[in-house]
């Protein structure tokens, strides 16, 4: 048995804000460190000593110490359970907090809660209550039959007597199966979640992981994000399920996860491989096996290419979610057409066209995602126009091509950043920068359309005060001056009215 060790520090409450340890020993372990996770781990620790953590965040830790104090006067018990307490043990600290209650039933912890949070019941096959305006989610430990994975009227399912042990043995993965008791300082680990921590190793707990097929693309986004390896018979199991029923909301939350803190998205990738999963992506499993010309793409085969482009972009992604999500979906998806494009000419293997051809697949993987339409748009131009970063600096563009291309994509930053890592993603090819990306970015900015297409100068509202009606004159008259703008004829709205009149008077 291991675990970390850090020195004790002085503590003055349950939860300080200071910062985060865990404490077994009196006086430090041997130390092993694992090269591949870089946590430094201790041998030999007996597992049922005192273990203490600091929340540093005191919006988690002083709700955390109010509820902890409520559930415990009530008679109950509260545990920090799943991913909060495996971040906290990789001196990671949580973004959000899972708490489980035992003790309570479960009509009297949702008065209890109501009393003073406002709080919302979601999920009838997988309930928890939801605390409104705070990153914290309170379950009960739940009696739920293997063979009936949905039970209607999930309340009266409800165990609060049930050892947190057994509780424990209903979640998804090991890593996630630890608990803490913020009171007691009791820690549980009753099927070695730490030990596959060191281990690098993603294993679920036992068969009832099949109750939620869910688990699958979590473990998806789980392997990406701690750099993790599948158990065998992880994986045997997860080849067994299917995704056909689950909610497409609950599919797209885990894609997010993936493409906003994997930090090794390949391994996310290649874990949904080795499931079998991508029998329900049919645009990714396409990519297996599609041949690229080897001098340009001396990585291998299509699939290869997107996995190595998708690491460069996971390293290089900005924190701002809404950028890093559309860009993420345009990597993933920029070359969904080369099955469809890819053939043999004269001895070469050619993709032409591969960017058009790829529009289709990638609305309909999407689509399998997310209604979110606006999405879907932004997605698919960048998946059209991945290729023309390279070609407008191999061509010395003018001004007017950038405008051009500014007023197609909308973003041409996002643009540079797919292509970016489509160029990045061919080792071992030397990558040289991309210096057709800085080039198109210095130009954007210089013409102000590198985070939106150009904005027209002559507005309907200045043909009006000109005397001319709404109607087909007008509209053929504010089309033609944009089209003049972004040509370079004029750049202020004196020049743009007076180009205006000239083409008015023309037309007489």
């Amino acid at each position: 048995m291991w675990s970390r060790h850090l020195l004790p520090q002085p503590d003055d409450s349950e939860f300080g804000t200071d910062r985060v340890f865990l404490s077994l020993l009196s006086t430090p372990p041997p130390l092993a460190y694992h090269p591949t996770s870089s946590i430094i781990f201790s041998l030999d620790v007996e597992p049922r000593l005192p273990v203490r953590f600091r929340i540093e965040d005191p919006a988690l830790a002083a709700p955390l110490r109010q509820i902890e104090r409520l559930i415990r006067q009530a008679g109950g018990r509260l545990w920090l359970v799943g991913g909060c307490v495996r971040d906290l043990i990789l001196e990671r600290q949580p973004r959000d907090l899972d708490l489980e209650v035992s003790g309570i039933p479960a009509g009297q912890l949702h008065s209890l809660l109501s009393e003073h949070f406002s709080i919302q019941f979601v999920g009838r096959a997988f309930g928890v209550f939801k605390l409104t305006g705070l990153p914290i989610d309170i379950s009960l430990p739940m009696r739920r039959p293997l063979e009936e994975p949905s039970i209607p009227g999930l309340l009266q399912q409800a165990d609060p007597g049930m050892e947190i042990d057994e509780a424990l043995s209903r979640r998804d993965f090991t890593m996630n199966a630890m608990a803490w008791d913020p009171d007691t300082l009791d820690f549980h680990d009753p099927f070695h979640g730490r030990d596959d921590l060191k281990a690098v190793t993603l294993r679920h707990v036992s068969a009832r992981f099949a109750e939620d097929p869910l688990r699958v693309l979590r473990g998806m986004q789980l392997a990406a994000r701690y750099d993790l390896t599948a158990a065998p018979e992880t994986l045997a199991l997860c080849q067994s399920l299917t995704q056909d029923q689950l909610p497409s909301e609950r599919i797209w939350e885990e894609w997010k996860k993936l493409l906003l803190q994997g930090v090794i998205l390949s391994k996310g990738l290649q874990w949904l491989n080795d499931c079998g999963w991508l029998r329900f992506y049919p645009e990714l499993a396409a990519l297996r096996g599609c041949q690229q010309d080897p001098v340009w793409h001396p990585e291998g085969d299509v699939w290869i290419h997107t996995l190595h482009c998708l690491d460069w972009f996971a390293k290089e992604r900005t924190g701002q979610p809404e950028d890093d999500l559309t860009v993420g979906l345009g990597v993933l998806c920029h070359d969904f057409g080369k099955p469809a494009a890819t053939k043999e000419e004269f001895g070469r293997i050619t993709a032409r066209g591969h960017e058009s051809e790829g529009e289709a697949p990638a609305r309909q993987f999407l689509a399998r995602l997310t209604n979110q339409t606006g999405l879907a748009d932004e997605v698919a131009v960048l998946v059209l126009c991945h290729l023309r970063p390279g070609a407008l600096y191999g061509g010395q563009a003018s001004d007017s091509a950038v405008r051009r291309l500014a007023r197609q994509v909308g973003r041409i930053d996002r643009l540079v950043r797919v292509a970016r890592a489509d160029h990045a993603g061919r080792p071992p090819k030397p990558f040289d920068d991309f210096p057709a990306g800085e080039w198109l970015l210095r130009k954007a900015r210089e013409l102000d359309v590198d985070r939106q297409g150009p904005v027209p100068i002559v507005m309907g509202r200045h043909l009006l005060a000109m005397g001319i009606a709404p109607g087909p004159e007008m509209g053929q008259c504010l089309d033609d001056c944009y089209e003049a703008q972004l040509d370079g004829l004029f750049t202020t709205l004196d020049e743009g009215l007076a180009y205006a009149r000239r083409i008015l008077a023309s037309s007489l």
